[in-house]
């Protein structure tokens, strides 16, 4: 049963006041996460609850911990999301054993927003209130950027009298120990520091944004022995194409859009909503800054401060680039390499399977035949009138399912139940399972095939199979290269976003929509880039292939139902 003081806490007020239907002053992914909480504040989710005690305790002692700048206890001066960030990390526990029910938490936020400081503050919290010998770490890119969690803590410590008088914590030059809890806190440098060896109860890593993936997954690798752990990640955004706060915000989506089994992930993202920096909205839409820096809804002084650097990274390109990483979470790219489209736009098209549709159908394919321990995809469209319609299929090796569930956080046994994907072969794909089922597809679905657009890379047998079948399919190669696959990459996301776009539902065509990002070359031909993807996205480059042939039948003949 839910406590009244947890119901009337400014953590439940603040994530009550993010959901509100008509604020738009919060992000959209921020509102969700929101509302995954509260089901668990109100005592309504089945694996999660709220430690009424630990939130007691941790409300006591931020009326002894002072802030070292506005001299009051910390109780009354806590900015409204940081309430929500502590009591969710801390406070927040498991059903099963009442252990830490997040083992990540992430702070994807502004700078200027004192994320920093309230890491300080968790930890003080956690030092004093975790099992006896926890070890704790921070982690970032140089050892004085680690050291800003330290002095964060030494500063609240010796603005704090009740903890400044050597009984609880003392202060080293490379640690901080509570001798109460006997647990230790150290600063690491990824350029310094080896992170294996360590055994992290807590974990930072701060300015993820300007690291790789290695120092966290080492800090994590650490936790495996522990039963009750956590990792805090926080950071800006930054201009790097490959760093570890892309991956974790990728995993912090697809956890809050429901493509992760594991739920044990919090994660606060203030990055503007896609539809608000369109068409440089982010130079007159106040609802940028508000939705990247929470504090500034309340303090109007940083609001300001944050519109008088607007206006100069308005007028000075130069100013642009630290504007939009530091101040509004927009990554600035030069090379230009985007999210492909809205998932949820993505989803707006999704409708549950009708093989009737199908029967009469002139179709095209396209086929993303990869190396033979990957995945490999069909797709097959067709249109009507201004519509596009597509049922996708993928295929992975069988004896690869678990290993690649585990790495992928995608559950493929699921979708293999579900008819999305097949497993076949052993440990490497069966080609010649592949190659019957695309020749199996005009009797199976009634269709008939009007051609098939493949990329020639790992192909060519399978198309010799294919073109000298007894029922032999036209097969078309397709270069992949953005000055071709800038038209069909083009019309698809159009499509897409004026809800002309109808697929079979197929929770794996939507991971790797999720995952598709794009590259625009000199001439701004866009594409999607494999390279560039957060994770597989086969299913959308043999759909892409599909429609190239289907856009050169469309623009040879006016739009009209294709059926024979």
């Amino acid at each position: 049963m839910t406590c009244k003081e947890i119901l009337e806490s400014n953590a439940v007020k603040y994530a009550e006041w993010c959901v509100l239907s008509d604020n738009d002053k919060v992000p959209r992914y921020v509102k969700k996460q929101c509302t995954a909480w509260l089901k668990i504040a109100y005592g309504q989710d089945e694996n999660a609850y709220i430690d009424g005690k630990m939130f007691r305790l941790i409300c006591s002692l931020l009326k002894v911990i002072i802030h070292p700048d506005v001299k009051r206890p910390m109780y009354y001066c806590l900015d409204r999301y940081a309430w929500l960030l502590i009591i969710a990390s801390l406070c927040t526990k498991n059903k099963a054993d009442d252990t830490l029910y997040y083992r990540t938490v992430l702070l994807e936020i502004a700078r200027k927003n004192r994320k920093t400081f309230y890491a300080g503050v968790i930890f003080i919290i956690a030092m004093l209130t975790m099992e006896r010998f926890g070890r704790t770490f921070s982690v970032a890119p140089d050892l004085k950027l680690s050291k800003e969690l330290q002095e964060a803590i030494r500063k609240i410590i010796k603005s704090t009298p009740a903890l400044d008088d050597g009984s609880i914590f003392k202060i080293l030059r490379s640690e901080i120990r509570c001798i109460v809890t006997d647990s230790v806190y150290t600063p690491l440098a990824y350029s310094e520091d080896k992170m294996d060896g360590k055994l992290a109860h807590l974990f930072l890593a701060d300015e993820a944004g300007c690291m790789d993936t290695y120092p966290v997954e080492a800090m994590r690798s650490s936790q495996i022995g522990i039963i009750s752990r956590l990792g805090i990640i926080i950071s800006t955004q930054y201009p790097k194409d490959n760093n570890a706060l892309i991956a974790e915000i990728d995993t912090a989506k697809k956890t809050l859009d429901g493509f992760r089994k594991n739920k044990r992930y919090f994660a606060l993202l203030y990055e503007p909503d896609d539809e608000l920096i369109r068409d440089d909205g982010w130079q007159t839409d106040d609802r940028v800054l508000y939705q990247a820096n929470p504090v500034s809804v309340d303090d109007k002084n940083i609001f300001d401060a944050l519109v008088e650097k607007r206006m100069e990274a308005i007028f000075y390109e130069s100013k642009r680039g630290n504007f939009l990483c530091k101040h509004c979470n927009i990554r600035y790219k030069d090379v230009g390499v985007e999210s492909y489209v809205d998932i949820l736009k993505v989803r707006e098209c999704r409708r549950e399977e009708d093989l009737t549709f199908w029967k009469g159908r002139r179709v095209w394919l396209g086929l993303d035949l990869s190396q033979t321990d990957d995945n490999t995809s069909v797709a097959m469209v067709t249109s009507d009138d201004e519509y596009i319609y597509a049922k996708v299929w993928g295929f992975i090796p069988a004896d690869s399912v678990k290993k690649k569930s585990d790495k992928e956080n995608v559950d493929y046994q699921k979708l293999i139940d579900e008819g999305a994907c097949f497993a076949c072969g052993d440990s490497v794909i069966d080609y010649s399972f592949v190659e019957n089922f695309i020749l199996s597809i005009e009797k199976t679905y009634g269709v008939q095939i009007e051609l098939l657009g493949f990329d020639r890379y790992n192909a060519i047998s399978t198309v010799q199979k294919l073109e000298s079948a007894v029922n032999p399919i036209t097969c078309v190669e397709i270069k992949q290269h953005s000055s071709v696959l800038h038209r069909p990459t083009k019309l698809l996301r159009e499509k897409i976003l004026q809800k002309l776009f109808v697929y079979d539902a197929n929770e794996l065509l939507e991971i790797n929509f999720s995952n598709a990002r794009c590259t625009e070359d000199t001439n701004l031909n866009k594409y999607v880039n494999k390279k560039k993807s957060t994770g597989k996205v086969d299913c959308v480059v043999s759909l892409i292939n599909a429609l190239f042939l289907c856009q050169n039948e469309m623009e040879n003949k006016s739009w009209s139902a294709q059926v024979f």
